[in-house]
């Protein structure tokens, strides 16, 4: 009764004392929490306000990546899979819209000709990857976008997303998508810079399941910018939770023996002469993709100023005490790392964890 009545009002509680022997400053929080909430509508609103709301009223969360999306996200935002659907273009549709009419409008928005373009319908694999799987039938993009997505994500999440394909002319201008049939994949190709530490997307190949990679390799350079003839070594992204996945391809099988399919990632790189490699910290894309996968940064507070950062710390989610200690010993400047004590830091409190 008396939170309901008297601690319903805002301002600041403070919480009590956890370890009483300790000289902790006390932590105290600000109260958001409302008993009630009034909303007042306009008497001539009412009719529009308090109605019934039918399915069709409902919008549907479109959320489209294209190759723009990719290049703008990979080796800054994310490193695994493809794209941040977070950061792509979203819209709202109405249930009942027919999805040819949405291709209007996505012709309007993005400027590419309706006849130019093909989705694809991104699927969450068994490894958790997340991958344009198959690209939209004529039946399907006749169908009303709510019906489409209910078709197409079983999974019944609120948005439906799409990738949206483009074919590229020698003028860098929109030309329609190249057929595909049953014997031809899409495929998505990032390059590896082993003396940077860079990882970038380069674009997409539609290839035949009976190709083999080496088939493609004058095409990847010249994506890539390297010479015709530059010898590259191809990996393929498989996965990356709960650890990394990414294994070398053979140029020279074909990618059914492989198992490559749609959707799939492939990460190629110069080869590297032996002294190169070991002049490089991650020679090849798994070594580059296991350090990104376990990096962290983290803060250092001192014991005489724990509400402030010292200094951070790129470090490895590998690494182990003595690992970090030592590091910590280089940045400070202390000839001996065992001198160091580290513990968590309390968030709430802004004071070491007892």
């Amino acid at each position: 009764m008396k939170r309901a009545l008297e601690e319903q009002y805002g301002g600041e509680e403070e919480l009590p004392q956890t370890n009483p022997g300790f000289n902790n400053t006390p932590f105290k929080f600000t109260k958001y929490s409302n008993a009630y909430m009034l909303v007042y509508i306009r008497e001539s609103d009412k009719d529009k306000i308090i109605c019934n709301v039918d399915e069709k009223d409902i919008a549907e969360h479109l959320k489209v990546a294209r190759d723009e999306d990719l290049l703008e996200q990979i080796g800054k935002d994310i490193y695994f899979d493809l794209v941040d659907h977070d950061k792509v273009r979203s819209f709202r549709i109405q249930k009942q819209t027919p999805f040819n009419d949405f291709k209007e409008e996505l012709a309007k928005e993005f400027g590419i000709p309706v006849q130019y373009q093909r989705y694809w319908i991104w699927a969450k694999r068994q490894n958790h990857t997340f991958r344009p799987n198959r690209p939209l039938t004529p039946q399907e993009e006749a169908q009303p976008v709510g019906q489409l997505r209910d078709m197409s994500n079983k999974a019944h999440n609120a948005e439906l997303k799409l990738f949206l394909e483009v074919g590229c002319g020698p003028d860098l201008q929109p030309i329609p998508p190249p057929d595909k049939t049953r014997e031809d994949i899409m495929l998505f190709f990032k390059l590896y810079d082993p003396e940077k530490g860079e990882l970038r997307y380069v674009g997409r190949l539609l290839v035949k399941l009976s190709g083999k990679p080496i088939e493609y390799i004058t095409k990847l350079n010249q994506m890539a910018g390297f010479a015709p003839d530059e010898e590259i070594e191809l990996y393929e992204e498989i996965k990356f939770e709960p650890c990394v996945m990414c294994e070398h391809l053979d140029k020279r099988c074909s990618f059914r023996l492989s198992q490559i399919e749609d959707g799939d990632i492939i990460c190629f790189q110069k080869s590297l002469p032996i002294a190169s490699e070991e002049a490089c910290q991650y020679p090849d894309v798994p070594s580059f993709l296991e350090y990104v996968h376990n990096r962290q940064i983290v803060h250092f507070r001192s014991l005489e100023r724990p509400k402030e950062d010292d200094f951070c710390l790129e470090l490895s989610k590998i690494h182990t005490y003595d690992d970090v200690v030592e590091r910590v010993a280089h940045k400070i400047g202390l000839d001996d790392p065992s001198k160091i004590r580290l513990t968590s830091h309390n968030c709430y409190s802004q004071q070491p964890k007892p």
